[in-house]
């Protein structure tokens, strides 16, 4: 079943073997190369996915076709609706594709996959190190947690980017801050100095790369014992988990998405 630009049927359920058509609702720039995309669900349904999941976007290029995962950043009991961030890439296929989406345009997707989906106080505490568009796994796990009095998880987030006007999703992320069993952090690769940062951003923001020694630092503040979630560039994964390994987190206490 798909959704028509001027029918009433649409897609009501996902399906992880079969492509659906989702009608995109509008499109944002949020940073000079990432997009934040809304697609509409019909009436008040919801997407149906898991904190943690994910979906398969298809695209054409030049009669090739090719497929990417996204995570939505929408909260997981959005109705009418759910939202994904795509950065666009230069030489990337996908991008090429994206870059010409506009409202009313049809996107197909199906799903939905993962191999980690959070349970309500499942864990005393979750260590996210999101490096770019790797935040956006995190965003509905820490929505969740929030949206849930009665989860008592802590949440440590490490969010990496390099320069401040870079940071996605800047409203959300203080919001979520606010809630008691929430901190964040950012580490910057290309600032160098806080007095160039809106004040309530200094005192959690370093610059440099995220170290060994900085991991460490984060484990070893963490309220309680923490689980890792670890989402990022290929480059990015190898280095936190060497880096979760040294300071003593065994596979068991971690997940790369």
């Amino acid at each position: 079943m798909v959704c028509m630009p001027f029918g009433i049927t649409c897609p009501t359920k996902l399906s992880p073997e079969t492509f659906l058509a989702f009608r995109i609702s509008a499109v944002s720039k949020v940073t000079e190369d990432t997009y934040q995309v809304r697609f509409a669900l019909p009436g008040n349904s919801h997407l149906g996915l898991r904190p943690g999941q994910h979906l398969i976007l298809q695209g054409r290029v030049d009669d090739l076709e090719i497929q990417r995962a996204y995570t939505p950043i929408s909260p997981a009991n959005a109705k009418g609706y759910f939202e994904v961030l795509i950065k666009s890439y230069q030489t990337g296929l996908m991008s090429q594709y994206v870059k010409s989406w506009r409202a009313g345009d049809m996107a197909f997707w199906r799903g939905p996959f993962g191999g980690f989906v959070y349970e309500p106080n499942q864990y005393g505490e979750l260590l996210m190190l999101a490096a770019g568009t790797g935040l956006a796994p995190m965003v509905s796990i820490v929505q969740s947690i929030t949206d849930n009095a009665d989860d008592e998880t802590f949440v440590t987030l490490v969010a990496c980017f390099k320069t401040f006007e870079s940071i996605y999703l800047k409203t959300f992320l203080q919001e979520q801050a606010h809630f008691w069993n929430v901190r964040t952090f950012f580490v910057l690769s290309q600032e160098t100095s806080p007095e160039q940062l809106p004040w309530s951003y200094r005192e959690k923001t370093r610059f440099g790369r995220l170290t060994q020694d900085l991991v460490a630092e984060l484990v070893g503040s963490c309220r309680r014992k923490p689980y890792a979630l670890v989402c990022g560039s290929a480059e990015f994964t190898k280095d936190m988990a060497r880096c979760l390994q040294h300071v003593g987190l065994t596979e068991d206490s971690c997940f790369f998405f």
